[in-house]
C-alpha cells in the first residue's frame, strides 16, 4: 500500500498526546515506523525509554525534551535525536498552543515506561 493518509490513520490518545501512525507495519511499512504526534498545551510525557533510536521533527510549536538529564528546546524545523535506551521526557513548552511533531524510529520498537516494557500500539 503506497499511500498512508493522516486522515485515515487510527488515533491513539495518551495523557495529552495524540498519536496518528503514518508508516508502521499495520499500514504497510516494514523497516520504519513514522507517526504524527500532537502535544496538547502543557502536555508532558512520563519519563520513558525506547529500545531503538527515535527522532522527533518539530512541525509547529515548541517542544521541550529532557534527554538523559539534558534539557533542549526545539522549534519548527528542529530535530530531537534520542539514542536507544536514553531516558526521555517530552513536553509542549506552551501552555496555550498545541505542538505537532513527526516521530521516526524503526519498526518493532519497544518502549519502557514505569518498569513495563511494551510495543506502543501506534508503532505497530
Amino acid at each position: 500500500m503506497p499511500l498512508s493518509t493522516l486522515a485515515g490513520a487510527p488515533v491513539f490518545d495518551r495523557d495529552g498526546f495524540t498519536f496518528r501512525p503514518l508508516a508502521v507495519p499495520s499500514r504497510g511499512s516494514t523497516e520504519l515506523a513514522i507517526w504524527s504526534l500532537e502535544l496538547a498545551p502543557g502536555a508532558q510525557s512520563e519519563p520513558h525509554q525506547m529500545d531503538r533510536e527515535e527522532v522527533f521533527v518539530v512541525l509547529d510549536g515548541e517542544v521541550s525534551a529532557s534527554l538523559a538529564g539534558e534539557e533542549v528546546l526545539a522549534g519548527p524545523g528542529d530535530a530531537i535525536i534520542v539514542p536507544a535506551h536514553a531516558t526521555l521526557r517530552l513536553r509542549n513548552a506552551s501552555a496555550q498552543a498545541p505542538a505537532t511533531v513527526t516521530a521516526v524510529t524503526s519498526a518493532g520498537m519497544k518502549a519502557t515506561v514505569g518498569g513495563a516494557t511494551f510495543p506502543p500500539p501506534w508503532a505497530q
